[in-house]
């Protein structure tokens, strides 16, 4: 099966950067998905988004894909949140939609982490069920041959945003078959008491980004973090990430429209629109 941009990433230890795609429509993902060639991958996220698991993951994961083979990977963040959330079943639509990936949220323990990798491995490695018809065909492959390289190439990240999720950080890295680790400095912020970044955390809340960074690694895992501006995930990048969100839909949007009204009147902003 083609492998993808993300994948060989990973593979090469080389900084991947991306952008979040909070906006609905495969138009939309598909010109946001072709805007760089320093683009390895792009998230939908049906988590804060607007976009649905369903049709909306798989019409834009969709148009993605036609793009052809160089185009960044396309992930999707699931909605499920917390403990005692049902995952599976947004897992499958997410791989159904031939994600290459899918994040999932709130993830605050070993025995949850083993059981995303789970849903998301096809047997005997795991528990996924199949039965789209189209999920080869936003890979470009053959049933058999998706069949066959699946389990390889999905890969399983999960956020670490909570207190317990950093408590039990050293577990939940050890997990087998779990890819990366991904941090959510926004809800991790507030799950330890400090306030949101704005839009570098606070000292504390770095301290322990940083700890997470280096138990990723120690455990041979990857680590991801959101950033808000690209000069943010240069900064990450040097220091050893290794998947770095560096812009977003939304916010890229706005940010482009006042700066070429400022241009146009000749007049600064007082206060930028809020991008996530």
């Amino acid at each position: 099966m083609s492998s993808h941009t993300l994948y060989k990433a990973f593979k090469a230890s080389t900084p991947a950067f991306g952008t979040w795609i909070t906006l609905p429509g495969g138009l939309t993902a598909r010109y946001i998905a072709g805007s760089s060639p320093h683009l390895s991958w792009v998230m939908i996220d049906c988590e804060h988004g607007a976009t649905s698991l369903s049709p909306g993951a798989s019409e834009a994961i969709h148009a993605i894909a036609g793009l052809g083979a160089d185009a960044p990977s396309a992930l999707v963040r699931i909605p499920a949140t917390g403990a005692c959330s049902s995952t599976s079943w947004q897992i499958k639509y997410a791989l159904d939609a031939g994600a290459r990936g899918v994040l999932v949220p709130m993830v605050s323990s070993a025995e949850k982490a083993r059981e995303i990798v789970s849903d998301c491995r096809l047997p005997p490695a795991g528990r996924r069920g199949y039965g789209n018809p189209f999920t080869q065909m936003a890979w470009g492959v053959s049933r058999s041959e998706y069949f066959d390289s699946a389990n390889e190439h999905i890969l399983v990240i999960v956020q670490i945003e909570t207190k317990d999720g950093v408590e039990n950080v050293e577990e939940i890295a050890a997990v087998e078959g779990l890819d990366a680790l991904f941090i959510g400095p926004y809800d991790l912020s507030l799950s330890l008491g400090y306030p949101p970044p704005s839009p570098d955390p606070h000292p504390e809340v770095e301290t322990v980004i940083q700890h997470i960074l280096e138990v990723a690694h120690s455990k041979g895992k990857k680590c991801a973090i959101y950033c808000s501006s690209g000069t943010q995930a240069a900064q990450r990048a040097k220091q050893g990430f290794d998947m770095i969100n560096a812009s977003s839909d939304q916010g890229a949007l706005a940010k482009g429209i006042a700066r070429d009204l400022e241009d146009a009147t000749g007049i600064q902003s007082s206060g930028s629109a809020f991008g996530y």
